[in-house]
């Protein structure tokens, strides 16, 4: 079974509801949540939060992380994820945040990725380095994004 396909059946066992805020994926996550049957008594919006502005103004990231820590980082990840959760009154959120290439625009590696998750009052943020071209790291990082959501739920 499909990650997607378990968390939907598995949010609706426990009537719980998820969103998500993505940057590098552009809604991939979304999409694939969405493309299971009966997804909409469980996932009710989901962000992309592709600029720092939309960061900032969409799920309350701060300004002073996005100037200190940069739209790619741990401590984005997490609020991205934590607010995400609270705009969308949503039980759980994932969030992606990463650099899907052709390059980075300020030297660091492609394939960074940081996917935070959202559950149960809690946040972990998980750092990645994906590799391939720009639609391979996006695939993964959607791919990772959905499965460390179903780890929290088991």
């Amino acid at each position: 079974m499909a990650a997607e396909e378990y968390l939907v059946k598995a949010l609706k066992r426990r009537n719980m509801t998820v969103t998500t805020v993505e940057s590098c994926t552009g809604g991939m996550i979304a999409a694939r949540l969405t493309s299971v049957p009966g997804s909409s008594e469980v996932f009710h919006r989901g962000f992309v939060t592709y600029c720092d502005q939309a960061k900032h103004e969409m799920v309350g990231v701060r300004r002073e992380t996005l100037e200190k820590h940069t739209a790619v980082s741990r401590e984005t990840a997490r609020e991205m994820a934590e607010g995400g959760a609270r705009e969308a009154k949503a039980d759980c959120c994932v969030s992606v945040t990463g650099y899907a290439g052709p390059d980075s625009g300020g030297g660091e590696p492609v394939g960074l990725v940081y996917i935070g998750c959202y559950f149960d009052g809690e946040t972990e943020v998980e750092e990645h380095r994906f590799s391939g071209d720009r639609n391979a790291v996006r695939a993964q990082a959607a791919e990772r994004a959905l499965n460390f959501l179903k780890e929290k739920l088991d």
